[in-house]
């Protein structure tokens, strides 16, 4: 049989609600050359009966022996892959319909590796937010812009296997929080990365997502990652020792907004007055005093995407309550 030209890697674990639109979005592709390889987590929650209604010689069907964590649950899924070029789309979002036929010419450039697109941010609320606004933040050899300011979206991500296979790890095992973040960092390393300024897909903010329920994971994952690139890479603390700080400023606001979310909104309030971000400062005040229903309408008016559970009236932090 022959080899499909891309292979979309959809991992699912209890995606019952969100699943089926998913799918849809691939198979509305104006390009006909792909196949779908979903890997399912074990889930329980009628995930499997809903993709399986959707059989088709282009959709393989895997369910996991046992649970795994995300990347690994990534990489067993790419072994059962064949296209020489491999996308992703998590079982929550959304691709729009011309998304591999604009993306896949780019890879005429036998140096680029990775191609990623625009991408909009929504929430069940209805609230959208375009997060390039139609100008990519960088094309070409980017491993530093990557570096200091991760820019990627998974949902938008279509890579060269090529690219993929010369890494010595794929997905990180050790990471839940950044594996991504960390492969297609280390992909830019050795290969040009190239990108499309239309918004090709739609990334579901809601509460239940990893970003959101295990804010503290960033911290470490992100500092095993450097500890990684300083063992591969001869001179990485020198030559890109801007970017590091960078990074340790988004370690920085990234720990401030973990606090906000637990109740303790202060940190955030000093995060943006030592930066002298004072737009933000202002906005973070607001934020430590008023309750997190007000302070979430608040992110929204500023434009800014917000999960649907923070609009409660309970505290922020409890809107992952129960989640593992």
């Amino acid at each position: 049989m022959t080899a499909p030209r891309v292979s979309v890697i959809m991992n699912g674990f209890n995606v019952a609600p969100y699943v089926e639109a998913a799918l849809k979005s691939v198979f509305a592709q104006t390009s006909s050359d792909w196949e779908i390889v979903f890997w399912d987590n074990r889930s329980t929650d009628g995930t499997a009966e809903i993709v399986q209604r959707h059989a088709s010689p282009k959709l393989h069907y895997h369910l996991a022996p046992s649970f795994t964590p995300l990347g690994e649950a990534r990489n067993l899924a790419i072994r059962k892959s064949r296209g020489a070029l491999i996308a992703f789309l998590d079982c929550d979002d959304l691709w729009l319909p011309e998304k591999l036929e604009k993306q896949v010419p780019l890879f005429e450039d036998p140096d680029v590796g990775l191609v990623y697109s625009d991408t909009v941010f929504f929430n069940a609320r209805g609230d959208e937010k375009r997060i390039y606004d139609g100008v990519l933040p960088a094309r070409g050899r980017c491993f530093k812009q990557l570096l200091g300011r991760y820019f990627l979206s998974m949902e938008t991500i279509v890579l060269r296997r090529e690219a993929l296979e010369q890494q010595p790890v794929w997905f990180d095992p050790r990471f839940n929080m950044i594996p991504d973040a960390d492969l297609f960092r280390r992909i830019a390393r050795e290969w040009k990365i190239d990108g499309v300024a239309d918004a090709l897909a739609r990334w579901r903010v809601h509460g239940s997502s990893w970003t959101f329920r295990h804010p503290e994971l960033f911290r470490t994952e992100t500092l095993q990652m450097l500890d990684t690139f300083r063992s591969l890479y001869p001179g990485f603390e020198t030559d890109c020792a801007v970017e590091i700080g960078e990074l340790m400023q988004v370690i920085g606001l990234m720990e401030a907004r973990d606090a906000w979310l637990r109740g303790n909104k202060w940190p955030l309030v000093h995060h943006f007055r030592e930066r002298g971000d004072f737009k933000s400062l202002i906005l973070a005040l607001g934020v430590a005093v008023w309750p997190a229903s007000l302070a979430a309408h608040a992110l929204r008016l500023r434009g800014d995407v917000v999960p649907d559970e923070y609009f409660s009236t309970r505290c922020v932090g409890a809107a992952s309550a129960g989640a593992p």
